[in-house]
């Protein structure tokens, strides 16, 4: 591995992958090889707004590492995060991102099942967000923030989209549930603010989140 071709958080494209002369087919056959291995997982974004989650095969895929120290160790930021009290910053924010997804596949113990992200593109209006998942009849978008704000213009597009009104946003701030509109359509949605910690109880404040909170209490 070459800390040159750490894509943390991107998606990539196998054709001349790492500013190489290799063909996607043959970049292709590489990664999938190191997929079924476990040391990498391909994963594909959906365009789907209810379920079931579709991955899209078509689309470009994310690159996970399934190993953050051998991340850390390839990067030479080892040193760094023992004495960091705040990872949001690290590797330009893009460790937060592969931490939390790397603790959803944790959670995959009896039925393996790939993590799923979500993309819309259109011309000059293109939106992605970093993870969904599953409740029921629903699809939850979910931003993951370094630090403690940012903005949601991709969550907001999903939003207005779909047939429910939660989002989720994990982030380096304090547990809370707000009320909010999207800033084109006014669509009231709530919005479930959830500590980087609790990423391996994600899917627990899901459920939490949408039977607690009705939609007739926005």
């Amino acid at each position: 591995m070459d800390t040159g071709y750490l894509y943390l958080d991107q998606r990539i494209k196998f054709e001349n992958f790492g500013q190489s002369n290799y063909r996607s087919r043959e970049v292709g056959e590489a990664m999938r090889n190191l997929d079924d291995a476990k040391v990498i997982q391909l994963i594909y974004p959906t365009t789907e707004l209810v379920p079931p989650i579709k991955p899209n095969l078509r689309k470009s895929p994310r690159l996970q590492f399934l190993d953050t120290g051998l991340v850390n160790y390839e990067l030479k930021i080892q040193a760094e995060m023992i004495g960091m009290s705040d990872m949001s910053s690290a590797y330009r924010g893009a460790l937060i991102p592969h931490l939390i997804t790397q603790e959803l596949i944790s959670l995959q113990t009896l039925n393996y099942k790939k993590p799923n992200f979500w993309v819309r593109e259109k011309p000059q209006a293109s939106s992605e967000i970093d993870l969904v998942v599953q409740y029921k009849n629903k699809l939850i978008p979910i931003e993951i923030k370094s630090g403690k704000e940012g903005r949601l213009r991709s969550l907001h597009q999903f939003i207005e989209r779909t047939d429910h009104p939660y989002a989720i946003r994990m982030y380096g701030g304090e547990f809370s549930v707000e009320q909010h509109v999207t800033p084109q359509m006014r669509k009231p949605y709530l919005l479930m603010n959830l500590p980087y910690y609790l990423g391996t109880k994600l899917m627990e404040y899901v459920a939490h989140f949408v039977t607690t909170y009705t939609e007739s209490s926005i």
